[in-house]
């Protein structure tokens, strides 16, 4: 707060009557009058920001560690992972179930798409006639149709003075699986049309043509028409696993078996392959160790900040949960679907709590549980609603809330608030004190006048007395 020129003017002219500064007297009383109050003000905001600085730091370790464990989890190397043996006829990835031992893999078929041409025309822009295209979708075998019952048809509108390109165009507006393109072969421009993967999603093309323009025809087939035509003809995948016959209107085949989905690459009829889970014997050893090792980071930060001996949080809300928390994460059951004997806990996976909170690594428990149960420490290791990703993404989440106010976050929200606020008191403490300043000097204005007058009227009767004194010459 700034003073006025007429206060400017006052202070400029304190002190030359009485010969005391009033000035320096108005700021000192003010000065005194809000020291216990700014100091107070300045104390609290310097625990306030302390506080602040502690919660985001806890905060941000626990952020920091869900995110290394989700990202490590999701890379897929502490869970059992199904590999081929030749990777030429399949790739394998996890299914939703967990897998164990080996597979044979025999493929003697891939699942393919009809393919099928229109007769040759001039070019692309070549007019073909209006009217109705029909596509009716079933298995196509031979010379037979078996329509699909469950697939309706598409009717597919061809406008007046439609060119091929038209034609495919409005096709593929459709959206009916079957994709159309123009293609310039050795004899001239074709429609080319191709369906789905799979035997059932075989089709005919009807043709109903405007009597004004005719030609749609030309487009049309069915299976007892021109066999040339027909290029590819739909049909699923067929292989063995194990011995047993399977078949797929897909080359992907999710959960074939225990933990395993398969995408079909090659025939390898009369070679099977090997399908193999691998260890995560290793994975699972390393990644509990630096698991160990990130939790006693946290806990040294959060035991060193709820020290009731000048822990800046030593009584916060959010700190306290976030202990709690911790201490009781070894033994919380993380499978409540487990069967009986199989690991459940992240106490299961060795991780053990000493009496101060801090963690250290059972590898002789962690050992047992993989030599004795490895197939349930994988479904420990998935991105599903339980296991170790779930059981610290919920940790996380709880801890950083900022709806909860006895989370981190929530301690966080209510610090910054009285930051804020004391923020403001800060301002209104200071334009107090200046407003006090400057009544004080106003008010000093007047005493030091009436001095000044008095000391003017002193000196006018010492001098006269004085002169009345003086020796006459």
């Amino acid at each position: 707060m700034t003073t006025t020129s007429a206060t400017s003017s006052i202070v400029s002219a304190l002190g030359g009557g009485s010969g005391i500064d009033m000035a320096a007297l108005a700021k000192s009383l003010a000065d005194a009058q809000f020291a216990a109050r700014i100091d107070r003000n300045a104390s609290q905001a310097d625990t306030v920001d302390r506080q602040i600085s502690a919660a985001s730091t806890l905060r941000n370790g626990v952020t920091q560690l869900v995110s290394s464990i989700a990202e490590r989890i999701r890379g897929g190397d502490m869970a059992s992972t199904p590999q081929v043996a030749n990777p030429a006829v399949a790739t394998a990835s996890r299914g939703t179930a967990t897998g164990s031992g080996s597979y044979t893999l025999e493929v003697s078929a891939l699942a393919r798409a009809q393919t099928l041409t229109s007769p040759a025309f001039a070019s692309p822009s070549a007019v073909v006639g209006s009217g109705t295209l029909t596509l009716r979708f079933g298995t196509v075998s031979g010379s037979g149709f078996i329509e699909d019952t469950a697939h309706p048809p598409a009717a597919i509108s061809i406008a007046s003075g439609a060119t091929l390109a038209d034609a495919a165009a409005a096709i593929n507006a459709a959206a009916t699986g079957v994709i159309a393109y123009v293609a310039q072969g050795a004899d001239g421009a074709h429609l080319m049309l191709k369906g789905k993967d799979g035997a059932a999603n075989g089709f005919v093309l009807e043709a109903a043509e405007n009597p004004a323009e005719p030609g749609l025809a030309a487009l049309a087939w069915n299976a007892a028409g021109d066999p040339a035509r027909l290029l590819n003809g739909a049909g699923d995948a067929a292989f063995k696993l194990d011995g047993l016959a399977m078949a797929s209107a897909s080359n992907t085949v999710n959960d074939v078996a225990p933990g395993l989905s398969l995408t079909l690459n090659g025939i390898n009829a009369g070679a099977p392959t090997t399908i193999r889970f691998s260890d995560p014997t290793s994975a699972v050893t390393s990644f509990m160790t630096d698991v160990t090792a990130a939790l006693n980071e946290l806990v040294g930060e959060l035991n060193k900040d709820v020290d009731p001996k000048g822990g800046d949080l030593a009584r916060d809300s959010g700190a306290r949960t976030l202990r709690r928390m911790l201490s009781q994460l070894a033994a919380t059951p993380i499978m409540p679907n487990a069967a009986g004997g199989q690991p459940a806990t992240l106490a299961d996976l060795g991780l053990a709590t000493n009496r101060d909170g801090t963690f250290r690594l059972d590898t002789a428990r962690l050992g047992a549980t993989l030599k004795t149960s490895a197939p349930g420490v994988s479904a420990m290791f998935t991105t599903g609603l339980f296991g170790v990703l779930a059981t610290f993404d919920k940790l996380g989440r709880a801890a950083t809330s900022t709806v909860d106010p006895g989370s981190l976050g929530g301690s966080l929200n209510r610090y910054s608030t009285l930051k804020t606020k004391l923020a403001s008191e800060k301002t209104d403490l200071a334009d107090a004190q200046e407003k006090l300043r400057a009544q004080m000097v106003t008010r000093f204005a007047g005493v030091d006048s009436r001095v000044g007058a008095s000391r003017s009227t002193l000196t006018f009767l010492q001098n006269q007395i004085a002169a009345w004194n003086a020796p006459k010459n």
